[in-house]
């Protein structure tokens, strides 16, 4: 008595089991599992999975190199570009692109870049991706249906040049308005997060007789009082500041008007800490005491709140140090005046700032390759769904990024900021 499982689900019993050879005649005698395996394979050939469709385009990406000044960074680093090739797209990368960031010219080519030294040869790619606003002679070399991946700066950007782009009917996205599924602004908490890692380690540098600082060791050591820190702000940058901060062994205070922020950190951090609402008096006992006070506040739109007066910073330490990393909208301290990399810090009232746009640039590489974590799939991702028209329709978060569709001005906050007209993207696509 055999039992057989047939690929029917069904169990089959038989008393003598038949097996078929070639020629069709029956043949009896022994039957092995050999025999029994053989003939179920041969009654029921396995299935052969049919080939995948896909819509998979193919890429033009220019990257040109960034003319404006203090930024270093660059969207691709040679493994994006890498990849990026190796899945069937063209890079074009002008040369010294990637020079303030360590990614020499040869690099890119060896990942398959084609190198050029004309600015005015990358904006012939399909794509433009870059990390500064186009200036308005790089605007005169974009042609209609080019898509351009860039910050947009909604507190700098002049109606100038946004009717210039529109009127070079091209398609533009801000990544600083781009979404992830979670509804997080992927780009800007990255760099947020650097930039509050990065705000430590600058006390750090300045607080030491190196430069103009006191002499101090930032963070605690056994027998001598651990240095004090405030934290105006709970967003990434405060948060990630607070984390350097205690990871090192000061002691932290945070300030924020809404409490779900403090909430949050306190509980990202993972233990307790002095949190406050922003009430003048405790801010100022708070600064008076303090060795290092970091500005980390931003404002919804346009310029960040000032929130600590000229007098408050008077009465602060001497040699001790300010990092207002809210100065790109402004700054949040009355005493904050922009500054540059090349000369970083002045004193006002015995107080050192440190008040310079754009920390992140101060790392490049490390916030290049910060970037190329979100630029490359998401250039894998145009390129799988069909090109750029096809993945707004079906990415929300991706479509919140546009402000230019085909020469149409799509973006609410920047028809507001100018008086000025929009469509409504999602009625032009019709998805909702």
């Amino acid at each position: 008595m055999f039992e057989l499982y047939n690929f029917n689900t069904n169990f089959v019993r038989t008393e003598q089991l038949i097996i078929h050879n070639s020629m069709n005649e029956p043949k009896k005698g022994i039957i092995t599992f050999k025999d029994i395996v053989k003939e179920a394979y041969a009654m029921h050939p396995l299935e052969m999975a049919a080939p995948l469709e896909t819509n998979n385009k193919k890429l033009f990406i220019g990257i040109p190199r960034e003319t404006t000044a203090q930024e270093n960074r660059v969207p691709l680093s040679p493994s994006a570009v890498e990849f990026l090739v190796n899945n069937g797209h063209d890079i074009m990368i002008e040369s010294k692109a990637g020079n303030a960031s360590n990614f020499s010219d040869a690099k890119y080519s060896e990942a398959g870049a084609m190198i050029v030294k004309s600015h005015e040869e990358i904006f012939k790619a399909d794509i433009i991706l870059k990390i500064e606003p186009l200036t308005d002679s790089e605007i005169e070399l974009m042609r209609p249906d080019q898509l351009l991946l860039s910050a947009l700066q909604l507190d700098q950007i002049n109606p100038v040049s946004l009717n210039k782009l529109l009127l070079k009917r091209v398609n533009a996205i801000a990544y600083e308005f781009l979404q992830d599924d979670s509804g997080f602004f992927p780009i800007i908490r990255t760099m947020s997060e650097l930039a509050g890692h990065a705000s430590i380690l600058l006390a750090s540098e300045y607080l030491n007789n190196a430069n103009i600082g006191k002499g101090e060791l930032l963070g605690g050591f056994t027998g001598i009082p651990p240095t004090q820190i405030v934290i105006i702000g709970a967003g990434a940058v405060g948060e990630f500041a607070c984390k350097a901060a205690i990871g090192l062994g000061a002691n932290v205070k945070v300030f924020d008007n809404e409490l779900y922020r403090l909430r949050r950190l306190q509980d990202n951090i993972g233990e307790k800490i002095f949190t406050s609402t922003i009430q003048p008096n405790i801010l100022a006992e708070a600064l008076r005491t303090c060795d290092v006070a970091i500005g980390a506040l931003r404002g919804e739109k346009g310029r960040s709140p000032v929130v600590v007066s000229e007098n408050m910073v008077s009465q602060m330490k001497p040699n001790s140090m300010i990092i207002d990393v809210s100065i790109d909208q402004g700054g949040i301290f009355e005493t904050s005046e922009i500054t540059n990399h090349k000369n970083p810090i002045y004193k006002k009232h015995n107080v050192i700032h440190y008040c310079v746009p754009n920390i992140t640039a101060r790392v490049s590489r490390t916030a290049s390759y910060a970037l190329s974590n979100i630029f490359t799939p998401m250039m894998n991702d145009i390129s799988n769904y069909g090109g750029f028209h096809e993945l707004i329709k079906i990415a929300k978060g991706f479509r919140q990024g546009v402000y230019i569709y085909k020469g149409q001005l799509v973006n609410e906050d920047l028809a507001k900021k100018f008086g000025m007209q929009y469509k409504d993207l999602n009625l032009l696509l019709n998805v909702f």
